[in-house]
């Protein structure tokens, strides 16, 4: 099996791009006085192709995969904590839960490849393409067929979603250390600009997690392509967020990036299509060591800086109320004319 990557569109449109900018300059204020959200506001409007954008809460997807390369050691948690934490996602019991219901935001849980055998669940979507993935240390994460499969998987989950706004949270223990591999990959980034502390490893599980990573560039020195490096040192729910952001972007969605793991896979789909960056709303810079060097890479420019590093889409949740508040001045904000107030160059 193969993967097409879905058409992304890049959002340019000069005419349109003059118009909202005309319009957030003639908002009742002095010009660039609502900082970073007036360039998330053009965002938004560039995206959804409208000078009033009106947004409902989004909808976050949480992907979920376990990671052979636990088995060495990365990792302050057991593995079985994974799905232990889908379980409580579905109880409604986890940090994600808590601050969706309090924003009103849908969530979605999805086995991407976890370890367990969930059965037939309320409100779990199983996408799962195989129980864990390889111990990249070893052998390669997936094969190339399993590799196109997740990505495959995640995009045909953005065909039945009505939302406008799309968060993508992740949960997989030891998956900050595919999610550096990669980084390392794909980047050129030294490992030890890479890996973090991730769960709360040590000094020696630091050490551990870089020689790991070490042993993974060599072992799959070969696989520099964004899909061969994905598949060989990536993970089953990097692969399928990577695949979802592609198909969320094709159908001009705005994308909520939350941390590190996240922005990983993001990373990939960048280097897929370049132009899914457009529609990018990059929500917090993790505390995970790497994450700032990849925001850098990226050229991404963040919402917060809280210092977490939960991952589960808690990021993404956190920051759409500033994503509101932007569309909501763009929408509703009286114009210097409307209001019959004075500009900055004398009575409009």
């Amino acid at each position: 099996m193969s993967f097409t990557i879905p058409a992304v569109v890049p959002v340019r449109d000069d005419a349109l791009s003059a118009r909202l900018a005309a319009r957030i300059d003639g908002k009742t204020k002095p010009r660039g006085s609502l900082g970073r959200l007036e360039s998330l506001a053009h965002r938004i409007g560039m995206v959804r192709r409208t000078l009033a954008p009106r947004l409902s809460p989004p909808t976050v997807f949480v992907f979920a995969a376990d990671h052979g390369v636990a088995d060495e050691g990365v990792s302050a948690y057991p593995q079985d904590v994974t799905w232990q934490m889908v379980e409580n996602f579905l109880a409604g019991g986890a940090a994600i839960n808590a601050l969706a219901r309090q924003q009103g935001v849908t969530l979605r849980i999805v086995d991407a490849g976890v370890k367990h055998d969930f059965g037939l669940r309320d409100g779990l979507i199983d996408r799962k393409i195989r129980p864990g993935s390889g111990n990249l240390a070893v052998e390669p994460a997936m094969t190339a067929a399993e590799c196109a499969r997740a990505l495959q998987a995640g995009a045909d989950l953005m065909a039945g979603v009505d939302s406008a706004v799309i968060g993508f949270g992740e949960m997989g223990i030891a998956n900050t250390t595919p999610a550096a591999a990669l980084m390392h990959r794909l980047t050129g980034i030294p490992i030890a600009d890479c890996v973090g502390a991730g769960t709360g490893v040590d000094a020696a599980g630091l050490a551990r997690k870089a020689d790991v990573i070490e042993r993974a560039a060599r072992l799959h020195a070969g696989a520099r392509a964004p899909l061969d490096a994905l598949a060989a040192v990536g993970g089953l729910e990097i692969a399928m967020m990577t695949g979802a952001m592609l198909g969320a972007a094709s159908r001009r969605r705005i994308l909520l990036i939350d941390g590190f793991i996240a922005t990983s896979a993001l990373l990939v789909a960048a280097r897929l299509s370049p132009a899914i960056l457009d529609y990018c709303v990059f929500c917090h810079q993790s505390d995970e060591r790497g994450h700032a060097r990849m925001l850098r890479s990226l050229d991404a420019w963040l919402l917060l800086d809280l210092g977490l590093r939960l991952g589960e889409g808690t990021g993404c949740v956190l920051a759409w109320p500033l994503v509101q508040a932007a569309a909501a001045f763009l929408c509703d904000m009286a114009s210097f004319e409307d209001a019959g107030v004075s500009g900055a160059g004398g009575r409009i």
